[in-house]
C-alpha cells in the first residue's frame, strides 16, 4: 500500500528531529525515514562495556544556535564545561596552551612581545564582525592580522578546534571566525553523550504523533506535480508527500533528485567537499597521567581531550573516556594504518603506558564531521537552492548559509519547519479568502 503523508523528513539525525519537533505544532502528518538501523546520525552515542562513546569528540557551544534552539524545545542538556588550558606540542616539545590568563603569561611558546600580540588578536576575534570577512579565506585573514609565525599557528589551531576544518587556504574566513567567536564562549561535554539529545527529541516526537521508520533508504525523490512528491525506497515501495525535508548530505540529495535539479544547482551539490577526520575513541580504567586532559599539535593537526573529566560518560565513575583526533585536509590521502599509528603515538606522549588500561577502543580512519567545507560564496548558492523545487527543503550541517556542525544542523532544521508552516498559513489564508462571498 502506498503511504501518503503531509511531510516526509529524510534522515533521523539532529536536523530531521528538530524540524519534526517544530512541525508537530501543526495538524500535518509527519514521517521520518532513516536509512540506518539506529536513529541519530552523527549524534549517535554507542554504549560499549558500560562506556558511552560519541562518534569522535563532540562539544556543544554554550553560546551557539543549537543550544538555544534545543532548550527552546525543552531538551535537557546536562554536562560541564572543560577548563581552559592544556598543552601544545611541536617536535616533541610541550608548551602550555595560551588559552587561560595564567597560561598566557607563563607559556614557553611566546615571548613578551608575542604575548601582547596574541592578546590583541584574541580581542580582535571577539570584537570583529564576521560579515566583513565574507570575501576572504581564513588564511588571508590570518596573514592580515598576524605577522608572527607563532600567532598564525595559534589562530589556525583555534580555527581547527572551533570548526574541525584543516584547510585555511580554502575555507571562508567569515564562517571560521564566526565559529571561533562562538567557541570562545565555552562548550559543554554532555552527560551520556549526544545520544541523550536524540533520545529526548525522538521521545517527544513520538508522543506528538510523528512516525519513524528506520532502516529505510530513499532511492529517489520525484516531484510529480505541485504539492506532491513521490519517494521511491530501495525496495521499490513508494511514499507520497506534500512536502519533503531532506537532511542527507548534498551528494546523496543530488543522486536522489537525479535530473530534477537545474545544471547550476547540480554542479554546486557535486562540488561540495566534506570536512573529515580520523578518530580514536577510547575508555581506560585510569589515566596514567591524570593531569593531562587536553592537548593539540602545533604543526601536526592533532587533538586529544579527556571528556569524562567533565561529563558522565561511563557507568563506572573511575574510568576515563577520551578522544584522539586528526583533522584531515580535503586533499589528504587516507592511509588508515599510518594514521592509527600517528594517533596512538600522540597518545603515547600524553599518557605513556595507556595500552594496559584499555576497556574499549574504536578507530575510524575517515569520518565525516561536517558535510560541507564552508567556502566563499556558499551563502548565495545555498539560499538559491532552498527554492529550486517548491515543497522541497534542505536541512543539515551543510544546509545553513552561515553555520556548520550542530549549529548548522539544528538551525536549518528549524528554518525548514518554519518555512513549511508559513507556506501552509499562506495557503490556508488564500483558501479562506476564496470562500468569502463577494462584496
Amino acid at each position: 500500500m502506498t503511504q501518503k503523508w503531509d511531510i516526509v523528513i529524510v534522515g533521523g539525525g539532529l536536523a530531521g528531529y528538530v524540524a519534526a519537533s517544530y512541525l508537530t505544532k501543526t495538524n500535518l502528518s509527519i514521517l521520518i525515514v532513516e536509512k540506518g538501523k539506529k536513529i541519530g546520525g552523527r549524534a549517535r552515542t554507542n554504549k560499549v562495556n558500560q562506556q558511552y562513546l560519541n562518534l569522535g569528540p563532540h562539544a556543544l557551544y554554550k553560546k551557539g544556535k543549537a543550544k538555544s534552539i534545543l532548550e527552546e524545545l525543552g531538551i535537557s542538556l546536562n554536562g560541564k564545561s572543560p577548563k581552559l588550558g592544556g598543552i601544545l606540542i611541536e617536535n616533541n616539545i610541550e608548551h602550555a596552551a595560551p588559552l587561560s590568563p595564567l597560561d598566557l603569561f607563563t607559556t614557553s611558546l611566546l615571548n613578551g612581545k608575542e604575548r601582547m600580540k596574541w592578546i590583541a588578536v584574541l580581542l580582535k576575534v571577539m570584537s570583529i564582525d564576521p560579515e566583513k570577512l565574507a570575501e576572504q579565506t581564513f588564511q588571508q585573514w590570518v596573514t592580515q592580522v598576524a605577522n608572527s609565525k607563532k600567532i598564525k599557528s595559534l589562530l589556525r589551531i583555534l580555527g581547527r578546534l572551533a570548526t574541525y576544518c584543516n584547510a585555511p587556504e580554502m575555507v571562508s574566513a567569515k564562517v571560521i571566525v564566526s565559529n571561533m567567536k562562538t567557541a570562545m564562549g565555552g562548550v559543554l561535554y554532555l552527560d551520556g553523550g549526544w545520544q541523550t539529545i536524540i533520545d529526548q527529541l525522538h521521545n517527544k516526537a513520538i508522543i506528538l504523533g510523528v512516525q519513524v521508520q528506520s532502516h529505510t533508504l530513499v532511492k529517489q525523490i520525484d516531484p510529480v506535480k505541485q504539492d506532491q512528491f513521490k519517494l521511491i525506497l530501495s525496495n521499490d515501495e513508494e511514499i507520497h508527500a506534500k512536502y519533503v525535508i531532506c537532511t542527507t548530505g548534498p551528494h546523496e540529495l543530488n543522486a536522489m533528485l537525479n535530473e530534477k535539479v537545474n545544471i547550476y544547482q547540480n554542479s554546486f551539490f557535486t562540488q561540495i567537499k566534506a570536512v573529515r577526520g580520523a578518530t580514536l575513541d577510547l575508555a581506560l580504567t585510569k589515566l596514567p597521567n591524570p593531569r593531562r586532559l587536553f592537548a593539540m599539535g602545533i604543526t601536526d593537526p592533532l587533538y586529544y581531550s579527556v571528556h569524562s573529566n567533565y561529563a558522565r560518560l561511563s557507568d563506572d565513575t573511575k574510568s576515563a573516556v577520551l578522544h584522539v583526533f586528526k583533522y584531515h585536509h580535503p586533499d589528504d590521502h587516507i592511509d588508515g594504518t599510518s594514521i592509527k599509528n600517528e594517533l596512538e603515538q600522540f597518545l603515547d606522549k600524553l599518557q605513556p603506558g595507556w595500552q594496559q588500561y584499555v576497556i574499549t577502543k574504536r578507530f575510524i580512519p575517515n569520518i565525516t564531521v561536517n558535510q560541507r567545507l564552508p567556502q566563499i560564496g556558499d551563502e548565495q548558492k545555498l539560499q538559491r537552492s532552498k527554492t529550486e523545487i517548491p515543497g522541497l527543503y534542505i536541512a543539515g550541517d551543510w544546509a545553513s548559509p552561515n553555520s556548520i556542525l550542530a549549529d548548522g544542523a539544528v538551525s536549518s532544521g528549524k528554518q525548514a519547519a518554519e518555512e513549511i508552516i508559513l507556506n501552509e498559513r499562506r495557503k490556508n489564508s488564500a483558501n479562506y479568502e476564496r470562500r468569502l462571498p463577494p462584496i
